[in-house]
């Protein structure tokens, strides 16, 4: 570090116009003030940049009347490049946190979808054997029970008039109701299977494994399947009703995308949907919430330039402040009690359909007006 100090005197009959160190304390001259840190960026004769760090300051004699400059230069080059290399590093370092940040959601994201896939496959396997058992027999159950009541038509015709005790028997059992009741009861076990492989395939629909290409899919068939894996979320509990579900869907194409990741970020935000609804409901009866029922609305549609697939998400509970709105995609950013949530979701949420999709996420909210998430895919 090298310091120069100089005074420069003021000659009474200097023309005002000046070059040199002479111009360059003139501004200090005719302010009157002194200028001090000024910070200079300057290349040597030999080529060399160096950073001078100047202070300019007025010397008066005892009228006040200024006389001269003192002129102090301070060369800084090395401290310069220092804080250079230090700013370069911390951004270096900060590049590398968002690197780490990245690779930890999708880590997270790989892992979640693996383990999950792994276990849906295990079940649908063990639920899809039974279920085929009891699929294929329920027609012929109903072709039996069909035969057995034509046989009893015809011993009936046969035999008009049967013994006192088959007359107390057919009474006792009721069987002109089992007659009618028999084939409602085995119809709602068909719809029952029914039910259950419908269950399994939405599992299997929604952590179906993804190649390494994105594969064209109906986005319909993603939303639809988390609802249902949801379902037990939705439905009524002693506190509240039922939470609805309105599905305003358009005439969508089938998007190349990655149909599990996606179907992670539907099921992020639907449970999030949830979660704001529960939480909007504290303080209030089951009557008041039945008034002004939780609703949650998934509207989907193209957009007007007909380049994007866009999917809205809205929910009536109490809304987002505009100070948390800012945050809500942050890495580990979450406003619910340690323990209930990571700060995960939404920011992989985000990765998966800014980085993976070249899509947006955005979120629109005000307090007691609810919160919707709109999602662009491109087409």
């Amino acid at each position: 570090m090298k310091l120069l100090v100089k005074t420069t005197m003021i000659c009474p009959g200097a023309k005002k116009k000046q070059t040199g160190i002479a111009g360059a304390i003139a501004p200090a001259i005719e302010s009157g003030q002194a200028e001090l840190h000024i910070i200079e960026q300057l290349r040597r004769a030999d080529g060399q940049q160096i950073w001078l760090d100047t202070n300019k300051i007025p010397l008066r004699d005892a009228n006040g009347n200024i006389f001269g400059i003192l002129l102090v230069t301070e060369d800084i080059t090395e401290r310069q490049l220092a804080q250079e290399q230090l700013k370069q590093q911390k951004q270096n370092l900060e590049q590398a946190l968002v690197e780490l940040q990245r690779t930890q959601m999708q880590l997270v994201q790989s892992e979640k979808m693996s383990a999950l896939g792994n276990l849906v496959a295990g079940v649908a396997h063990e639920i899809n054997n039974p279920i085929g058992f009891l699929g294929g027999n329920i027609q012929p159950a109903l072709d039996y029970i069909k035969d057995v009541f034509g046989l009893i038509d015809l011993y009936q015709q046969e035999y008009s008039t049967p013994s006192a005790v088959i007359q107390d028997e057919i009474e006792a059992i009721d069987l002109d109701y089992i007659r009618e009741d028999l084939p409602k009861l085995v119809g709602s076990m068909r719809e029952g299977v029914k039910r259950i492989q419908d269950i399994s395939t939405s599992l299997r629909t929604f952590s179906r494994a993804d190649s390494d290409r994105p594969v064209a899919c109906n986005i319909h068939d993603g939303i639809d399947s988390t609802i249902l894996i949801l379902k037990h979320r939705l439905k009524a509990t002693e506190t509240r009703p039922e939470i609805q579900v309105i599905k305003e869907y358009s005439q969508l194409p089938l998007i190349e995308c990655f149909a599990g990741q996606l179907n992670q970020v539907f099921m992020n935000i639907l449970a999030n949907a949830i979660d704001a609804l529960d939480e909007s409901n504290i303080g209030r009866s089951f009557e008041e919430i039945k008034t002004k029922p939780n609703c949650i609305t998934i509207s989907t549609k193209i957009s007007d330039n007909k380049q994007q697939v866009i999917i809205s998400i809205k929910d009536n509970g109490k809304g987002i402040a505009e100070s948390v709105q800012q945050k809500v995609f942050d890495h580990l950013f979450t406003t619910k009690a340690v323990g209930q949530g990571t700060g995960l979701g939404l920011a992989i949420a985000k990765s998966i359909v800014v980085e993976k999709h070249g899509g947006a996420i955005a979120v629109e909210s005000a307090i007691n007006k609810g919160t919707t998430f709109v999602i662009s895919l491109p087409k």
